[in-house]
């Protein structure tokens, strides 16, 4: 916008020309840079930033040159172990005592997971290289930047929608669009040749279960992929001493002996203690060691607890006593 001098002296304390530039409306709003020269640069319209670039303070979009700290790479983590421990849920669920496959089938999506992750890091920005340049989460806001683009005249909307989390949102549903390519490839083939103790129909159910699932974690992270990236240590935490409790009891665990008895038992147990650990280490983020540590410790203490308490709690008994009781 060019002010034209007014006459008179009042033109001598005036500039002949002022380029005032409108102001980049929107939280997520920014100016693109054109060119370089020197210590000047060259800005674009206000509008959306290009993909792996975020407006700084100044609302110029730069250049994510980030990595990953271990809150977000324990998020992604988190996010790779879903399809995994899904997959192992249902293949032990589908199996049931007539298959002795279900090992197989386990290693299979262990080794399905794994390729894909790794898969996944490779074609990421930088290219053939495991590390990934990212930009650095600030806020809740920062994961629904759809949610804020402007309407200067309460008429136009101008789209600033963009990853500003880059790459966090967007590699998730590339691991899982690999996962489940891998999974076609693979799976069938071996259930086919080693899944004979079950019947033709029974033996594809954990595959068509990992048909609906992977749509079900698509959306989830669309939806709630910013609230995920908060909430998920606690969400272990929570799920971990759930399902931990729901196994023993319908398994009808009550002693040790039976723990060393079925291997099986041991190994589901020792499973929720890892991710019981990996909720206390996602929450602490291990920033202070001294301090950190000492908590897992209390991993085991609710295995523990239940074992101790659960020949006192056993439905028989206490009616048994309230009978004896009246």
């Amino acid at each position: 916008l060019a002010l034209r001098s007014p006459p008179g002296n009042a033109a001598r304390a005036l500039p002949a020309a002022v380029d005032i530039q409108p102001a980049c409306l929107g939280l997520y709003c920014g100016r693109t840079v054109l060119s370089v020269n020197g210590s000047v640069e060259t800005y674009g319209d206000c509008g959306v930033c290009p993909r792996g670039q975020r407006t700084d303070d100044n609302k110029i979009c730069r250049e994510c040159m980030g990595s990953p700290d271990r809150y977000d790479w324990l998020y992604l983590g988190f996010m790779a172990m879903l399809p995994l421990v899904l997959h192992w849920f249902f293949i032990e669920w589908y199996s049931g005592k007539k298959s002795s496959s279900a090992l197989l089938q386990h290693l299979t999506a262990l080794l399905e997971c794994s390729m894909a992750a790794v898969v996944t890091l490779l074609v990421s920005d930088p290219v053939g290289s495991l590390h990934i340049r990212s930009c650095r989460v600030k806020k809740l806001s920062d994961w629904y930047t759809m949610l804020y683009n402007p309407s200067p005249d309460y008429i136009t909307t101008v789209h600033c929608t963009h990853e500003a989390v880059y790459p966090l949102y967007t590699i998730v549903f590339i691991y899982y669009a690999f996962c489940l390519v891998l999974m076609m490839l693979l799976r069938p083939l071996l259930v086919k040749k080693i899944a004979c103790g079950l019947g033709r129909s029974d033996r594809f159910k954990s595959i068509y279960a990992a048909l609906y699932f992977f749509p079900i974690l698509t959306v989830l992270q669309a939806v709630g992929g910013g609230l995920l990236y908060y909430a998920f240590p606690y969400i272990i935490l929570v799920l971990s001493l759930v399902t931990l409790a729901v196994y023993m009891s319908a398994s009808e665990v009550e002693f040790f002996k039976d723990l060393l008895v079925r291997k099986k038992r041991l190994v589901v147990l020792f499973s929720h203690w890892l991710l019981h650990a990996y909720g206390i280490i996602s929450i602490s983020k291990l920033d202070k060691l001294e301090q950190d540590l000492p908590l897992l410790a209390l991993v085991p203490a609710p295995a523990l607890f239940y074992l101790m308490t659960a020949k006192y709690t056993e439905p028989s008994r206490i009616l048994s006593e309230g009978g004896n009781g009246h």
